[in-house]
């Protein structure tokens, strides 16, 4: 089957449509990748792609044509043209690139923005190929939640071009089951709906000897360190974090450890530093996936945590599938469907969004518990994360839903 997968991001940016692409390939399928220059999460183009281009043409064998996006910088006027311009570009150069592609199926990769998927409409509409949708974020939901717009009308207009996209997919599929009222609003019923999660990306550890602790969190013996990874933006609310810590700032013994980058590090560290948290709480930077295995085996417990909207309750942030398969209990602050899969499969504490009291008592309740009963709650988070996200399993699905699509298409 010919795959057309339409991304904004990809790599060597670290998104999961990277593991994705590699995975249909696996399984026999013939995969193109359109997609735009690689520039997150720094907003910069990568002078690596700038010193060769053609180097960026090839991933694992499978052909990437890019867009000349413009690099999203720092900024609410820069974002808005890095999304507007992968638009465009996608919609004028996107069918000359594959213009010798005629694809079974055009699956889209679909984190913030949704606009993303018009390309890819675009070139279904000229080529008369099925589209299917993989969102991970709700629009317009989530930009009310995150504060990025306020203003109703303009909502109402987002709202708008979310139903129009959605009507004219062949299928949408939410990486959260609470997705699905969601699109079944602005789809007007008439949309298909599928449960597709995000899976673990690689395989739970085996030896217990390995991988080696990350050397960035060397502390001394009886030092129990949460560690946050991942993006640093206004979903996550990091700052209530950093109230939780604040609280704990005469604990000794507890270490913050927060690991990646995003539009919220400069504030993170101008706060750390005027308030005098660098003895609790740590920023060692951004680093690879490959070196966050050895992140997750230095944890006393692994920290997930969201913003009180409602919009948010219904994302299971794709850390938390890679936390149940590191073997260590989870400390989160969310609600909804990230706080049911932890509770769910017992792998750890969840308190309510935006309460830093519950999370500092949290915390300090999982510092407190004994060894083996912390590495209980690590084995039951493998167990569950094996039962309901490996890898094999939820690819497996996405492939016969993408086979049912296609085919219909094509009896049509």
């Amino acid at each position: 089957m010919r795959v057309l997968v339409v991304t904004q991001y990809f790599w060597p940016e670290h998104f999961r449509v990277n593991d994705l692409v590699i995975a249909l390939q696996e399984r026999g399928h013939d995969v193109t990748v359109l997609t735009g220059r690689p520039n997150y999460p720094s907003g910069e183009i990568y002078p690596e792609f700038y010193e060769d281009e053609q180097a960026f043409e090839q991933f694992h064998g499978i052909p990437v044509y890019r867009v000349p996006n413009a690099p999203r910088h720092h900024g609410s006027l820069w974002l808005t043209w890095n999304y507007l311009s992968f638009v465009l570009q996608g919609v004028w150069h996107g069918p000359r690139l594959v213009r010798d592609l005629q694809p079974a199926v055009i699956f889209v990769f679909q984190t913030s923005p949704i606009t993303s998927c018009l390309p890819a409409l675009w070139i279904g509409w000229r080529k008369r190929a099925p589209v299917v949708l993989w969102t991970l974020d709700l629009w317009p939901d989530t930009l009310s939640a995150v504060g990025a717009v306020r203003n109703r009308a303009v909502l109402g207009m987002v709202g708008a071009l979310v139903r129009f996209i959605y009507r004219r997919c062949a299928l949408v599929l939410g990486q959260s089951q609470s997705f699905a009222a969601n699109v079944a609003h602005y789809g007007g019923g008439r949309v298909s709906f599928g449960y597709f999660p995000q899976w673990v990306e690689t395989s739970p550890p085996t030896n217990p000897l390995t991988p080696e602790i990350a050397p960035e969190l060397d502390a001394p013996p009886g030092t129990f360190t949460i560690v946050f990874t991942g993006n640093f933006g206004e979903a996550q609310d990091l700052g209530t974090v950093l109230d939780a810590a604040t609280r704990l700032r005469h604990r000794t013994d507890i270490r913050w450890v927060l690991v990646g980058t995003g539009r919220a590090e400069p504030a993170l560290r101008e706060r750390i530093a005027r308030e005098g948290l660098s003895a609790c709480i740590s920023m060692p930077g951004a680093f690879p996936p490959s070196r966050m295995a050895s992140f997750y085996r230095g944890a006393g417990a692994l920290l997930a945590s969201l913003r009180a909207e409602p919009a948010l309750a219904s994302v299971l942030p794709g850390k938390v599938q890679s936390y149940l398969a590191a073997g260590r209990p989870i400390l989160a602050m969310l609600d909804g469907e990230g706080a049911r899969v932890i509770r769910e499969s017992r792998a750890g504490r969840c308190v309510p969004p935006g309460d830093s009291v519950a999370l500092a008592d949290a915390a300090l309740e999982l510092a407190s518990l004994p060894p083996e009963e912390r590495n209980a709650m690590g084995r039951r988070g493998i167990e569950y994360a094996i039962e309901h996200f490996g890898r094999e399993r939820v690819i497996d699905g996405l492939e016969a839903r993408l086979r049912e699509v296609a085919e219909k298409a094509m009896r049509r």
